[in-house]
């Protein structure tokens, strides 16, 4: 993997009695699609207007390709910040909007004028020079708000919640947009969301964040599929949650039945949290499976079916392209695979950091 070119090394932040980060340590890679997601107060804002200068630190520092940037002003910083709010200057074309960072850099006209073409073709708004932001959509006027960031060559480019204000199918598009971007431009894209499908599309790393803290960085895969504790599991996707019982290794029990699994090291007779996705859940002919129980909801998603299923007085969510109608008998199958085991919180302070909202 590629350089380290931004570093948080132990920034506090309070705003009066509430912190809002707490000694938060975190790298970014060169070139990373690296996105800060979690619930809305659990820091990432403040994370990214910290690295962008518009907030200061109440101790630690930000290294940025190894200097200390901490105390430099935003215009001093190689990076550029495209907020939900697009701010494009109303009275101006877009071309002037475009322009208006290289101008007080004081480019030449000519470079100007090539920068502008190079935006809007990077953005697919060819021979909109002319026109002015109120003729345009949400997502056009979005991408002009990266184009204008894009011209001044930033290294980073932070996103905070950029797609919030556009409707789910133009969100898509702009998903993919950002993504090629990325890939063509060769800028570390820093991106702020509190929408989990938003985060595993489009990022390298997702940096899972609550109260202040990180609860996990990882893959998209790795966040999805070994979530290292319960918030992390009910926050990325949808999860059954289950008190368990790690007997001993590969074996845990779950509402008074025994699974095998393939986790390992948790020791003997000890409590943990079990987290099984409903994709995983594969219902059988009643005795056939692990336990036995009854289809208590039904709804048709398009992809899938989302049932509920009322097994050892726990609703099971599971979500199946084949159809059980409410009422049917069956029996849950859960591959050993596809039962994460994670360890419980040990004290009440650790479960605020993992579990509240």
């Amino acid at each position: 993997m590629s350089n380290k070119l931004i570093d948080f090394i132990n920034i506090t932040k309070s705003y009066g009695t509430q912190t809002v980060l707490d000694d938060l340590n975190l790298y970014i890679r060169e070139n990373e699609f690296l996105t800060l997601l979690g619930p809305s107060g659990c820091g990432k804002t403040t994370t990214l207007r910290i690295l962008g200068g518009f907030e200061s630190p109440d101790s630690g520092r930000v290294i940025f390709d190894g200097k200390d940037i901490t105390n430099l002003p935003p215009n001093k910083r190689q990076l550029n910040t495209v907020f939900q709010k697009y701010a494009l200057f109303t009275h101006m074309t877009i071309a002037e909007n475009i322009a208006f960072g290289l101008k007080i850099k004081n480019k030449s006209k000519q470079y100007i004028h090539d920068k502008i073409k190079y935006a809007l073709k990077l953005v697919n708004l060819d021979g909109f020079e002319n026109r002015m932001p109120d003729s345009l959509s949400g997502g056009q006027q979005q991408r002009i708000a990266i184009a204008r960031a894009i011209v001044n060559e930033p290294k980073v480019l932070l996103l905070d919640e950029p797609l919030g204000a556009l409707d789910l199918k133009m969100r898509q598009d702009m998903q993919y947009e950002l993504i090629r971007l990325k890939n063509e431009l060769g800028i570390t894209f820093i991106y702020v969301t509190h929408d989990q499908e938003e985060a595993l599309t489009m990022s390298d790393t997702i940096v899972v964040m609550n109260q202040g803290y990180i609860q996990q960085i990882g893959t998209p895969e790795s966040i999805y599929n070994e979530p290292e504790n319960a918030f992390v599991a009910d926050f990325i996707g949808e999860s059954n949650i289950l008190p368990g019982l790690m007997l001993e290794d590969r074996l845990v029990k779950i509402l008074g039945v025994n699974f095998p699994c393939v986790d390992e090291g948790f020791g003997r007779n000890k409590p943990v949290d079990v987290v099984i996705r409903p994709e995983d859940i594969d219902l059988l002919k009643p005795g056939e499976g692990s336990i036995d129980g009854i289809v208590t909801h039904l709804i048709f998603k398009g992809v899938h079916y989302e049932m509920e299923v009322m097994a050892n007085n726990y609703e099971w969510l599971v979500h199946s392209t084949d159809m059980f109608p409410v009422g049917t008998e069956v029996s849950i199958h859960v591959d050993p695979f596809d039962i994460q085991i994670m360890k419980k919180p040990e004290s009440e302070d650790e479960e605020a950091v993992n579990i509240e909202e």
